[in-house]
């Protein structure tokens, strides 16, 4: 290990040692990227998305409150919706017509079962893709949840309900266009949904964990339920809690990755909420800003996007909505998320960042036509990371 990253590991745990965070010193130390030494990273990001308090001596308490919650919500939204429905073929006579499955009634509990389903047909379609070129997502977690697998109880699980649920898929809401239409060749999605193993019973692949969570999310969110492309923003949080070396956190990777994500979207989520588009914080101004900030930065690359008609639309409503996490691997996504949860307003970093990425092909893209150019930015070329954090501080700096 180097000497500077030694000192760099030095300066988070320094940070990190006292009694209360100073916010503004982590924040500048996580800009310029997280150690993945010793939990640094999980630690950092549970701080920065204000899922831990600065309150060193709070953290325990919350942490046991909000895995409990966590616990509540499963029995809640899955236990117990699973062992009516298998307790159903059991016991006819105390089925009242009120719960029978066919009652027509709009709010009967089987109405919302079924609804349910719909939803959580799409999320399996969706995470069963995620990083495909990666084993992580189907290998079994160490950390199965006890709750769900536990053999005493016989209830239908979400695995038992998506191979239950024949729904035509076409009656799956094709949710908001854009998001995976113009797929990234980082991506190849397998040919078939069987590539993901289902493992036996009593063992968990990582991707079911994370199909858990965006259930759980879209019952607890109705308004926005949930969104292609959400699969793609819990992932890497996902992959990091997942992954920290420490086991005592490690093990409840799931119920902090649920109130990360959460605490995410509560940021992010009207990029995916279609009515907010033209709105100030939907993602069409967003997407205007990444051109008004090229425009001040790089004229003469503007008018050359703007004379062939590339429109923002074409390639940073990806960029934006997914903060990245189509266009490089995984370990470079959590690089560039670093900074991104770093930064105080955090996504005024994102823009400056794909302005960066444009200039940073500007010669190629001055030379090129409408369809090369389309192509350079729907499969972007650079692959250093640090080049593009480093020439977006540069465009911050020279505001």
């Amino acid at each position: 290990m180097s000497r500077l990253h030694q000192s760099r590991i030095a300066d988070f745990q320094e940070v990190l040692g006292e009694p209360t965070v100073a916010l503004a010193k982590l924040r500048e130390l996580c800009f310029s990227g997280i150690p993945f030494d010793g939990g640094l990273r999980c630690l950092c990001w549970k701080i920065l998305l204000n899922y831990l308090p600065l309150e060193k001596a709070l953290w325990s308490s919350l942490l046991k409150k909000q895995r409990d919650l966590y616990s509540q919500f499963l029995k809640e939204m899955i236990i117990q919706p699973g062992i009516a429905k298998a307790n159903l073929g059991v016991s006819r006579e105390d089925v009242t017509l009120e719960d029978h499955p066919l009652n027509p009634n709009p709010d009967s509990r089987w109405n919302t079962y079924f609804k349910d389903n719909e939803v959580l047909l799409q999320i399996d379609k969706d995470v069963r893709r995620l990083y495909p070129d990666m084993a992580f997502f189907q290998r079994p977690t160490d950390y199965p949840c006890l709750l769900i697998l536990d053999p005493q109880n016989e209830f239908e699980t979400l695995r038992k309900r998506v191979e239950q649920t024949t729904l035509k898929s076409q009656t799956v809401a094709r949710n908001r266009s854009g998001v995976t239409n113009v797929s990234s060749p980082l991506k190849s999605t397998p040919n078939s949904l069987n590539e993901y193993e289902v493992l036996p019973n009593g063992c968990e692949a990582h991707w079911e964990v994370v199909e858990r969570i965006l259930f759980i999310y879209a019952k607890l969110n109705p308004g926005i339920a949930y969104v292609q492309g959400m699969n793609e923003i819990v992932g890497p949080l996902y992959y990091t809690f997942a992954t920290d070396p420490n086991s005592e956190w490690k093990e409840h990777a799931e119920a902090d990755t649920f109130f990360c994500f959460t605490n995410l979207m509560a940021e992010i989520r009207d990029n995916f909420i279609k009515s907010l588009d033209d709105s100030q914080c939907g993602i069409t101004y967003k997407m205007e800003k990444v051109y008004s900030t090229l425009k001040e930065k790089d004229v003469e690359l503007y008018l050359k996007l703007q004379e062939q008609n590339i429109k923002p639309q074409f390639f940073a409503f990806r960029w934006l909505t997914l903060l990245l996490s189509q266009e490089f691997l995984l370990p470079d996504v959590i690089r560039i998320w670093d900074s991104l949860f770093a930064d105080d307003k955090r996504f005024d970093f994102l823009l400056l960042v794909c302005c960066a990425m444009l200039t940073l092909i500007r010669d190629q893209l001055l030379e090129g036509d409408f369809t090369l150019n389309m192509r350079l930015l729907q499969d972007y070329p650079i692959s250093d990371v640090h080049l593009i954090l480093k020439k977006a501080k540069e465009l911050q700096d020279s505001k």
